[in-house]
Parts: C-alpha cells; structure tokens; sequence
C-alpha cells in the first residue's frame, strides 16, 4: 500500500471523528443546553406545542370539511328532488291555465243565462205581486207587509213572547167576513163549539195556522212546543177583566171577531184556542166550568185533565200570560165540569104564536138549527102544563129534519083544558127525548 494512500485513510479518519462530535453535540441535551443559550430550551418546547396544536387543529379542520362534504352531496341530492317537484308543478300549473280557461267560458255562459233567468223572474213576479194582492183580498193575509192594508181588510198587528223570544204576525182580515160574524146573532147555547165549528172562516184560519206552522217548522218544535206557541199567542191578548176568575160575559165571539176587537173573555179566547189547535189537527174539547170556560188538548204532558171517551185532554188556561199546560187556577179546582168536542152539533131555536077559539089551540111554530150539524128526527111537542106540573092535552107533531142554517114552520092543534090554571109549553125534542129547546107562555086561567 502506498503512502498516498496511508495519507488519504487518515484523513477520512479525522474528518469521520469531527462530523461524529459534531453530531453529538446537537442531539445530547446536556450538549445543546451548555453550547446554546439558556432560554432556547423553554422556547424548543413552546414550538414543539404549538405544532402539536397545529397538527391536531388540521386533523379537526380535515374532518369537519369531509363532514361538510357529506351535507354538500346531501343538498345536491335535495336540489335535485326540489327540481323534479318544481317541474312537477310547473306542469300541473299549465294544466289548470288551461281549466280555468274552460271555467271561465263556462263562468260567461252561466252569467248570460243567469240574466235571462233574472228577466224570466222579474216577469213572473209581477205576475205572482198581481196575484197575492186577489188573494190578499179574498183570505185577508200574505207572506209579505205591504205598507197599508188591501182593499177590503183588517189590518192586525200581534206580538207575543215564546220560548225566550218575541214572535209577530200581520194578518189581514177580510172585512165582510168580520161583518158577518158581528152581525150574527148569538147562539143561545153553553157549548161554545158551535163558534169553532162554524165553516165561513174555515179558509181563513187555515191561514193563520200557516204562520204558526211556519214558526214550528223553523224552530223544529215538537207537538207540546207548538201548541205552547200557540196558547202563548192567544194568551197575550188582552182579557176584558185581567182576571181568570171572573165570570164571563153575554156575548160569544167568533174567532175572527177575537182577532179584530184585539182580545175578548174566557170563551172568546177559548174558542180561537180551540179553532187553531183543531185545525192544526190537535185532539180539542172546550171545558165548561161554573162560570169560566177552558180548553182540553190531547198532548203528551202533565198535569190537570179531563177525560172524554177515554182520551185525556190537558187543561189550558187561555186567559193571562203564563198558564202552563196542565195548570188549573186555584180558583177553578175541584169543580166539575162540561167536556164539549170540537165537533159540529145541532142547535135549534124557535118561536112561535098560538090563537085559541072554542077552547081550541091553533099553534104556528117557526123551528131553526142555527148550529153547524144537521138536526136529525127532531119533533115539535106542545101542551098544557098545571102548576104542580102535570101535562094536559099533549100533542106532537111527526120526525123531521134540518141541514144548517134550515128552518121549518110548523103547526098544531090543541085542545085547552077548562077551569084550570096553566100555561101553554112548547118543546123541541130529539129521538132520544131530550129537550133540545123550550118556551113558555105565561099562566092563565081557563074556563
């Protein structure tokens, strides 16, 4: 080996040593804290920290952006599905451009008819103003309030108060048929049912009834409410005493005649209940009490009642505001009374002349049936009656019969007991033998 390369060997080796010193120094602590300054340890370790924190910051910023890419394909994905309903609805909006083209085509064409029809309606309704006024007059009542009555009637206005409300009606009361019923003589009789059962007002009270079923049929009442309704009305007219316990008068109106004068007494008032009630098509019997009269309805209630043919009919009370169904006046209880049905009877009136000559009897008896039912196999009877009241010389005539508003003239002999003291009786008699009507002379002396 050569001395050159001795020479070069060497070298290598004390270069070797040095660079292996030198390393010694930069990673042996004791080396670097003796060869560098003293704070560069303190300063190596703030570094240090600060690029583990950096280092963990990058992880975290790393991670939320990969996160953040999930939500982005997320929103694409919702993007896409917001289009197709976009598009979706862009095409159901052309759709329905094009429906309501048609509705609007269709809209027009119904308009033009529409106003057609509204021509048509002005033209029939002058007809039907036209009518209702020829029907205004003949019946006395409308639908509608004109502002002053039609030719020919009565105007009445009434108000009234039912189940927490106030009720009111407008009739129009034909004059001619209140004049007839003014005009009219009274029936001299106690059942007050020959005044419901009279026929003229018949039309006319059905139209009344209107008004109550009207009500009724709007409220959706039942039988009781409706015939409440209608107590409630006639109960709110005035009473010619204001007080249920008075007797009544001499004078028995017609219902109509109730409705115009504006009220009336206890068989007044019955009598128009009654009429109403009976149209309506409720089972009605007038009650005759001493000296008061009242009405029977079969309903479905509670209470006082009469009993007629094994049907029990509720006491009314239809004077003075708020009697109840069932409810008899304290003054009225335990009293017996007459049960009337709404039903059209007989009732025969008459009069008579007699002339006597050779103690012989020539009477001429003039009989009526001023009821509302036919008078069927009635008889004429006359005699002589003693004070002690025996019956001398009877005679009769034959079975006849009349229709309503009939009469027939009648006549018989006699023969006149003497030397006594009598009186001539002349009795209308059905075929039951019961006197239907009766007249007196007065007492005389025979020879």
């Amino acid at each position: 080996m050569s001395g050159k390369t001795y020479a070069l060997m060497l070298i290598g080796i004390i270069l070797g040593g040095c660079v292996g010193y030198a390393t010694s120094l930069v990673y042996i602590p004791e080396a670097v804290d003796s060869y560098f300054p003293t704070n560069y340890r303190a300063r190596f370790d703030g570094l240090t920290q600060m690029y583990q924190d950096l280092s963990g910051m990058y992880d975290a910023t790393v991670s939320e952006i990969e996160g953040l890419g999930v939500e982005i394909e997320g929103l694409h994905a919702s993007i896409e599905a917001l289009q197709g309903q976009y598009d979706d609805l862009d095409e159901a909006h052309t759709d329905l451009e094009g429906d309501n083209t048609a509705l609007q085509e269709a809209y027009s064409a119904l308009t033009d008819e529409h106003e057609a029809r509204g021509e048509t309606l002005n033209e029939t309704q002058e007809s039907y103003d036209a009518l209702l006024m020829q029907y205004m007059i003949v019946t006395g009542t409308a639908p509608f309030t004109p502002q002053t009555p039609p030719e020919g009637t009565i105007r009445k206005d009434f108000t009234w108060a039912y189940g927490g409300e106030t009720w009111a009606i407008t009739l129009y009361i034909p004059e001619h048929l209140y004049d007839y019923y003014s005009d009219r003589t009274r029936v001299p009789t106690a059942d007050y049912s020959v005044y419901v059962t009279h026929p003229l007002d018949d039309e006319y009270i059905s139209t009344i009834i209107g008004e109550f079923d009207d009500i009724a049929t709007a409220e959706g009442y039942d039988d009781v409410q409706v015939v409440e309704l209608v107590v409630a009305f006639v109960q709110s007219l005035p009473y010619t005493s204001d007080d249920v316990t008075t007797g009544f008068d001499e004078y028995a109106r017609y219902p109509l005649e109730t409705l115009v004068d504006g009220g009336g007494d206890c068989e007044d008032t019955s009598i128009l209940t009654s009429a109403l009630l009976d149209g309506m098509g409720y089972g009605t019997v007038l009650v005759n009490l001493p000296e008061h009269v009242g009405v029977g309805v079969d309903v479905d209630h509670y209470g006082t009642y009469w009993l007629y043919e094994d049907v029990k009919y509720y006491y009314v009370e239809t004077t003075g505001e708020g009697w109840e169904i069932g409810a008899l006046p304290e003054a009225h209880q335990g009293h017996s009374a007459t049960v009337d049905p709404i039903i059209p009877v007989p009732i025969i009136t008459h009069d008579w002349t007699g002339s006597t000559l050779s103690h012989r009897l020539t009477l001429v008896a003039d009989i009526q049936n001023v009821g509302t039912g036919e008078a069927k196999d009635f008889k004429l009877f006359v005699a002589y009656e003693g004070d002690e009241g025996d019956i001398w010389n009877a005679v009769e005539s034959t079975f006849f019969d009349l229709a309503v508003g009939e009469e027939i003239i009648i006549n018989l002999v006699a023969n006149e007991p003497r030397g006594v003291h009598t009186r001539i009786v002349v009795r209308v008699i059905d075929a039951w033998g019961d006197v239907m009507d009766e007249s007196a002379s007065t007492w005389f002396d025979t020879s």
